[in-house]
């Protein structure tokens, strides 16, 4: 599982210009789902998004998460963050989950983090969807729940 994931003043998601999520402060994920993907892998990701300390405290020190500043999640599915385009100009998606897996688990995150107390608002999964967001810092964090970067 691939996620980026990007401090934001604020962010959303429209779909032929209907705006479907909008959220003020906090994070901006986009989330890809891996093939091998297992409940390993949401636990990883739920914990290290809810849990990266990218915002600033008293001090201006990253030491606050989307939690500690009562900040608002927005989740949007990105397949295509399982690109690979280490051999020639197209990307090959081999390694991204089918749909059905990968919607079950982008619900399952969503859901786990809203239980947690954390707002949340999703983009819409398999639509073209425009992402809209001002990233503050700007920060911008890779997260790969296979640890291979």
């Amino acid at each position: 599982m691939r996620a980026v994931v990007q401090r934001a003043k604020e962010g959303k998601v429209t779909v032929n210009e209907n705006t479907v999520s909008s959220i003020g402060p906090g994070l901006v994920v986009l989330l890809g789902v891996d093939r091998d993907d297992e409940p390993g892998d949401m636990d990883y990701m739920v914990n290290k998004i809810t849990g990266l300390r990218i915002f600033p405290d008293e001090n201006g020190k990253l030491n606050r998460s989307v939690a500690d500043i009562n900040g608002e999640i927005l989740l949007v599915s990105q397949f295509t963050l399982l690109g690979d385009a280490r051999n020639g100009r197209r990307p090959g998606f081999t390694q991204a989950a089918r749909p059905e897996q990968a919607d079950a688990m982008y619900l399952q995150i969503a859901e786990r983090i809203r239980d947690m107390g954390i707002p949340l608002k999703t983009g819409q999964f398999q639509t073209e969807m425009e992402v809209h967001l001002i990233n503050d810092g700007p920060v911008t964090i890779l997260l790969d729940s296979h640890k291979t970067f």
